[in-house]
Formats: structure tokens, C-alpha cells, sequence
């Protein structure tokens, strides 16, 4: 065991393996382009659906069920499905990336929309408050911790599934643990569980420390 991980301390701090196009520098670059660029279209997706189902509060129905959708997602199976239709192409993982992030997103923005005082929604629009002003000036600001929770949550799980586009012969952090397994290769299969693993704390905590910056400024912002 001590063997093993001494190997993985020197693949992981050699220089040669940083360098090249199969270097982890390149790999890390493109496994943080497909799970940003995901979650970026799902965010564009979910957030406004969340935020017009709490808002309205209909169509409450389909954001509880999105999650027990997004956990049953067979991720695998629907690049499989879509890679079959459309050939050899990055669509089949943005497509599952992209519909694995979206239940987060939606079911947390709708929670952080229902949690909302409805006095406070009520004393909003009692002062003379359109719709549109209440959603954004009033419901948006409280609902911001559990739609940044939602946020973390969707990215987190999308870093850690990127690793499905080696799994149709493109490139990211997976290529490590496809291509180690079929050498048999542990130390390679580790390094880069470590290396998804590492991205995805990392991520996490740049989001966490960007909600504590919103949220110590929202109080100057609400005086």
C-alpha cells in the first residue's frame, strides 16, 4: 500500500506527466471545459424555470420530481443513447451533463422561491411592487443561499461524471480511468480519481467563498 501511493505521489508531481497533449495540464483544461460549459447551459436552463414555477407556483409538481428524475438519470446509458443518434461527437456528454445538473438546479431555486415569508411578498407588493419587481428585488435576494446551494451541488456532481466523455473517446480527467483500467494500470486509475476529486473540492469551495462574498455584502446592499 505504501508502494502504491509513493507511485502516485511521483505520477502526480512529475513534470512529464504535466506536459503534452496527454499531460495532466491539457487533460485538466478540457475537464474543466466540458463541466463549466454544462453547467452553464443548465444553469441557463433551471434557474428560470425554477424561478418561474416559485414565483408563480405552478408546475410545483414537476420541480419535486425533477430530483428523483436527476438521481434515477441512467448518465451512461442516455451518452450511449444519444451518442448512437448523432455519431462521434461531444453532444452525447453535454447532453447527459447537462440533464444530470438541471433537477439540482430547478428543485433548489423552487425551494429557495417557496421559503420565502409570503408577508414579506405581500408588504412588497402592498408598498406598490409589480410581479416582475417583487421576483427580483424581493424573492431572488432570500432565495439566493439555497439557489447557490443548488448551484454548488449541480457543478459538483457534473465534475465528477465529466469523466464519461473518455468513456466515448474524448479527452478530460476520465482519460486517466478509462485508459488505466483497460492497462490495468492502479496508480494511473488513482490519479485520476485524486485529480476529479481535487477539481471538484476546489470548485466547491470558489463557489462557497463567492456566496459568503454575496451574502456579506447583500445587507449593505438591502439598507
Amino acid at each position: 500500500m505504501f508502494e502504491l501511493f509513493k507511485n502516485l505521489g511521483a505520477w502526480l508531481t512529475s513534470g512529464a506527466q504535466w506536459s503534452g497533449s496527454d499531460g495532466i495540464a491539457h487533460r485538466l483544461a478540457e475537464h474543466l471545459q466540458y463541466s463549466l460549459l454544462a453547467t452553464l447551459v443548465a444553469a441557463a436552463i433551471g434557474l428560470p424555470l425554477g424561478l418561474l414555477i416559485g414565483h408563480t407556483g405552478r408546475g410545483a409538481f414537476l420541480a419535486i420530481n425533477l430530483a428523483s428524475f436527476g438521481r434515477a438519470l441512467p448518465t451512461v446509458g442516455l451518452v450511449v443513447l444519444v451518442f448512437l443518434a448523432s455519431g462521434l461527437s461531444m453532444w452525447p456528454v453535454y447532453i447527459a451533463l447537462v440533464a444530470l445538473a438541471v433537477p439540482s438546479i430547478v428543485t433548489n431555486t423552487y425551494a429557495g422561491m417557496t421559503a420565502v415569508d409570503p408577508d414579506v411578498k405581500d408588504a412588497a407588493r402592498g408598498q406598490g411592487m409589480r410581479g416582475h419587481q417583487v421576483l427580483f428585488q424581493v424573492e431572488l435576494p432570500l432565495a439566493l443561499p439555497l439557489i447557490m446551494t443548488g448551484l454548488r451541488l449541480a457543478l459538483i456532481q457534473v465534475v465528477a461524471t465529466a469523466t464519461i466523455a473518455a468513456y466515448v473517446s474524448f479527452g478530460g480527467l476520465g482519460r486517466y480511468v478509462f485508459d488505466g483500467l483497460a492497462q490495468r494500470d492502479l496508480v494511473q486509475v488513482l490519479g485520476g480519481a485524486v485529480l476529479v476529486a481535487a477539481v471538484a473540492i476546489a470548485l466547491d469551495l470558489a463557489l462557497s467563498g463567492l456566496q459568503r462574498l454575496l451574502f456579506r455584502h447583500r445587507p449593505a446592499q438591502t439598507a
